[in-house]
């Protein structure tokens, strides 16, 4: 797939250029100097040759088929050159130039022309207002970005040319290795979904790494994504996480769900690997691309000097990491080769004064040891420690079926041998935190490559009485779906709904109660009022006839003196139900990836500290379990301080309903069940309050 983008033989030049001041001539110098071996054909209406390569004023007086089409020339002159490309046999177009859709309506609309050329001739167009591609592997830089780094296995895709500029040069300094860059603009053809599928196909592309300030095709980029990260690491910054969730929600999920939000839980599906800023994009990708795959989270830390070494033990616990202890056979042995002041556990002190053969006898040991996963090597400069000698040491001994990464600290004294561990294939960090971020990083993604088949459970459901729900709703153009109505979906689902029933008046309140049996729960009914407790519509524990006809006229008087505008259909007369832990279930529907699950404690879990989970629907069975578990909060659910353990299946199967029925009714926009009660195992868990928010139809 993109073949005559990525491995070209034939490239034209639409606006080369002699002048070295300009964009036409940046991509002639960059194509000649690399030693790209295929045909380069520039077009310039004047020039005889550019850097001894013969111009032509057209395409058509070339006369020969083109692959690849790079077109810098002024916006006017685009769509002509677009057409002659086309002509020429281009099969794929990179339009340089700016001035489009970035730019206002004008701009969108001539370049939805040349997208419509395009497709109507089957070429693949990239850009506009784009940097362009290198290859390294292909010797091909069409770009027009000053500097090239070495070959490697990170290849680099991006929404920002001049963030690519400053990969590039970046990378050159560090004499990081990278293979394909791609940047690609308004992405008004080719997109992120396009050059992840290629990348994901590439033989000489390790690790895919990738900066976006949007995704175009939500439900596309997720297969997409999943499929690439199944067989190369794909890890991505995602910048512009703020300004999406500032749209109004009306449910308690939507206000807590932003797009950032969501694109985190997308990417968790999918495997992709969140870097959160610019330097944790290479951190991992480097350490991706040189090392393997942890087989699981216990890291052993080697130092030289007790606090970097408490520095990394402290982030790695921190971040989820086991800091495990040597076997005790391994530390017999550390301590036949280590002096009697060193420290055995974990870390292992080597001591100030280690020479390098001092590190690489613990190293050697804590490889064989089957208590350790991976290591990280930290390094301060101290007179013995002679850091080009460790780092070749290092290299020789690493027999590479552990992920190493290191921390050589420091400034001068460590420069060569930082260089060195580069060369050598070793990943190196400034400082503990950032090596055990990276390796963070890896075994994240190692355990999702070892996850189970993702199998999603279907429950037996009553979608007849769901239908007849939201048909009316839909009918009479009610966007709200209240208390009532909402169990009513839910019971169809197998939720446990208490028996209730709305009342219009005292006496219908008193009927109910007196069928159902006391103690009851009085709620307001009424689609303009959504919090009831803050507008005096919830009474509790009404033990008698009495208690319930006055709790009636009382209620109504008052939400009428607050909400004097609202419509209200009544009261909801409900069985009182076991106490029991109050959790929030919720679904919000992101407009890119569809259906946002949320779990939180109820109160100030969720009120205050935000304490919530998101996972994309439909979910499995451990999908579910792992919403529980990534609250801070979980611990409450086990059983804390003395309390006794919820029905955490229970939790858990209740997500994996409102999964389904958020995927079997997509006009479904919102909703929550604030409160669910959850009581020990084998109680009944059951939904105390619930409503929907529907995506009606447009009218126009």
């Amino acid at each position: 797939m993109l073949e005559t983008l990525l491995y070209p033989r034939t490239v034209a030049v639409i606006g080369a250029s002699r002048n070295p001041e300009k964009v036409g001539y940046a991509f002639m110098h960059n194509l000649t100097r690399t030693g790209f071996e295929g045909t380069i054909v520039p077009i310039n209406l004047e020039a005889p040759d550019i850097l001894g390569v013969k111009c032509y004023k057209s395409l058509e007086e070339f006369g020969g088929k083109i692959d690849l089409s790079v077109i810098v020339v002024g916006g006017k002159y685009v769509k002509q050159s677009v057409q002659d490309s086309i002509r020429a046999g281009a099969k794929t177009i990179i339009v340089i130039t700016a001035g489009f859709k970035e730019v206002g309506a004008k701009g969108a609309e001539a370049e939805q022309e040349l997208v419509a050329l395009c497709r109507a001739a089957g070429v693949r167009m990239m850009g506009p207002n784009c940097l362009g591609v290198l290859n390294t592997h292909h010797k091909m830089n069409a770009t027009f970005a000053p500097s090239v780094p070495p070959a490697g296995q990170i290849s680099v895709i991006s929404q920002s040319g001049a963030l690519c500029v400053a990969i590039l040069d970046w990378a050159a300094s560090q004499k990081l290795g990278l293979g394909k860059v791609i940047s690609f603009g308004n992405k008004a053809d080719l997109n992120e979904v396009d050059f992840l599928q290629a990348l994901a196909a590439d033989a000489q592309t390790k690790v895919i790494a990738g900066y976006l300030e949007s995704i175009k095709e939500g439900d596309k980029f997720l297969r997409v994504a999943q499929e690439a990260a199944s067989v190369k690491p794909v890890v991505i910054l995602k910048v512009g996480i703020t300004s999406a969730g500032a749209k109004a929600a009306s449910s308690h999920t939507g206000s807590l769900a932003g797009a950032d939000i969501a694109y985190g839980a997308a990417f968790k599906r999918s495997g992709v690997i969140r870097a959160e800023n610019f330097e944790a994009l290479f951190d991992y990708a480097l350490a991706l691309a040189t090392q393997p795959l942890p087989a699981g989270d216990r890291v052993a830390v080697i130092t030289n000097a007790g606090g970097p070494g408490i520095m990394a033990a402290d982030a790695a616990e921190g971040m989820g990491l086991r800091m495990v202890s040597p076997s005790e056979a391994t530390k017999a042995k550390l301590r036949e080769v280590l002096p009697p002041t060193a420290a055995f556990g974990n870390p292992v002190d080597v001591i100030g004064d280690a020479e390098p053969d001092r590190y690489i006898k613990a190293f050697e040991l804590l490889q064989q040891d089957e208590n350790v996963d991976s290591i990280i090597v930290v390094a301060t400069p101290q007179n013995m420690t002679r850091p080009l000698e460790l780092a070749e040491k290092l290299a020789a001994a690493n027999l590479g079926k552990k992920p190493l990464l290191t921390a050589f600290m420091g400034g001068e004294e460590v420069l060569a041998g930082k260089a060195r561990l580069m060369e050598l294939g070793i990943p190196n960090y400034p400082a503990p935190d950032r090596a055990v971020s990276a390796l963070k990083a890896m075994v994240d993604y190692a355990a999702w490559r070892r996850r189970p088949p993702r199998i999603v459970s279907r429950y037996p459901v009553n979608r007849r009485r769901v239908d007849r729900v939201l048909q009316w709703h839909i009918r009479s153009g009610t966007q709200q779906v209240g208390e009532v109505e909402a169990k009513e979906i839910l019971k169809a689902y197998d939720f446990n709904i208490l028996a209730g029933n709305l009342a219009t008046n005292a006496d219908q309140a008193v009927e109910t109660a007196n069928r159902i049996g006391y103690p009851v729960v009085l709620k307001i009914s009424s689609p303009e009022i959504v919090h009831k407790s803050d507008f005096g519509g919830v009474r509790i524990n009404l033990a008698n006839s009495e208690q319930v006809r006055d709790a009636f006229d009382l209620m109504m008087l008052r939400v009428q003196r607050r909400a004097p505008n609202a419509y209200i259909r009544g009261a909801y007369v409900e069985k009182m139900g076991n106490r029991g832990r109050e959790v929030i279930l919720g679904m919000t529907r992101d407009p890119q990836f569809g259906p946002l699950l949320m779990f939180g404690l109820g109160g100030i879990f969720v009120e205050v500290m935000k304490d919530v989970t998101f996972h994309l629907a439909p979910i499995t069975a451990e999908e579910a379990m792992q919403m529980l578990k990534g609250t801070r909060s979980y611990a409450l659910l086990k059983g804390a301080r003395g309390q006794a353990p919820v029905d955490l299946n229970a939790i858990a199967s209740a997500l994996q309903r409102i999964s389904q029925l958020a995927t079997d009714y997509p006009e479904i926009k919102e909703l929550d069940i604030n409160p669910f009660i959850v009581g020990e195992v084998g109680a009944d868990a059951y939904v105390a309050d619930a409503r929907m928010t529907l995506e009606l139809p447009s009218t126009q």
